[in-house]
């Protein structure tokens, strides 16, 4: 190699190194000078306005790094794409549970953020114009919109994430529901979906597969004309799937009937004397399991209906 040009190269390479040498020694000034915090110094409190509704939480135990939260179940089964043919009594044909809802973990979808750190978290505010008009009250219901709360709640989905749900309930019960769901979501139980009734799924054909945790419904107790609890806000139905009503040859919903076997205890299910219906018993309402003919396991009253 040509001397005058091996010299210029190991000049060029002497420069470049210095160059280098100083860059990092001024980077490590700045760095040193641009803490985000002197010590003993407090940063001033946010400024953004306040929640328009008071928002609690509860600490629970630490929701795991993002590394280990496990991931959500493939989903096998779509809910409400196949209408059952109906009975002469107008619900759906019981037909045996399908082998990839006989061991029920579908994946929640999310209606509103999650709860910030795993912390139960909820909210109770009279009933918003947008809720009340994708709900199914009607000014002929037996309950005045006055008396009913708007309810979000934290919840474990059988994904095992943390959700917000939401619920319409009667405003004498809705601090002592926000404690039982408080309660549930300590020990972690599942609850696949948390949320408002619409117009629609009352006349929607049976699919015989729904799972999900509500309160309030404009309608008449099953099979009967009268009123039912939840058109007052006064019942909560907890996992129908997991915990269906049965009367006779009846199973709703439709699809559930290994359900109905409780000896086989599974994720998301209420037995007698459980914590679920101890937490509900402590607020002063009962258990639709409880009763024989019909046997609404999924059902809690404050009414005893």
């Amino acid at each position: 190699m040509d001397s005058a040009f091996t010299e210029r190269f190991c000049q060029a390479g002497r420069m470049r190194r210095t160059a280098a040498a100083a860059w990092w020694a001024v980077a490590v000034l700045v760095l040193t000078s641009c803490s985000p915090e002197a010590p003993g110094v407090t940063q001033p409190a946010s400024s953004a306005p306040a929640p328009t509704t008071t928002v609690r939480t509860t600490p629970t135990a630490a929701w795991p790094a993002p590394s280990t939260v496990p991931s959500a179940p493939a989903v096998t089964w779509q809910v409400g794409a196949r209408p059952l043919p109906r009975r002469p009594d107008g619900f759906g044909e019981v037909e045996p549970t399908p082998p990839e809802l006989v061991n029920r973990a579908l994946p929640t979808k999310d209606l509103l953020p999650p709860p910030a750190g795993g912390r139960y978290a909820w909210t109770i505010n009279t009933v918003p114009a947008d809720v009340l008009a994708r709900s199914t009250w009607q000014p002929a219901c037996p309950v005045k919109v006055t008396d009913l709360r708007y309810l979000t709640m934290s919840f474990w989905g059988f994904d095992g994430r943390p959700h917000t749900g939401e619920m319409l309930v009667n405003a004498s019960g809705a601090a002592g529901i926000s404690r039982v769901f408080g309660q549930l979501f300590a020990a972690r139980f599942p609850i696949e979906e948390m949320r408002v009734t619409s117009p629609a799924e009352l006349t929607a054909p049976p699919t015989g597969d729904g799972n999900s945790t509500s309160a309030f419904v404009c309608r008449p107790a099953r099979g009967q004309t009268t009123w039912s609890a939840h058109a007052y806000g006064l019942a909560v139905d907890v996992n129908p799937f997991c915990n269906p009503y049965t009367q006779g040859d009846l199973v709703l919903p439709e699809l559930a009937s290994a359900y109905v076997d409780r000896s086989r205890v599974r994720p998301g299910m209420v037995l007698a004397g459980d914590a679920t219906v101890r937490a509900f018993a402590a607020i002063g309402w009962s258990w639709g399991g409880s009763w024989h003919s019909p046997t609404d396991r999924m059902h809690f009253t404050a009414t005893g209906h």
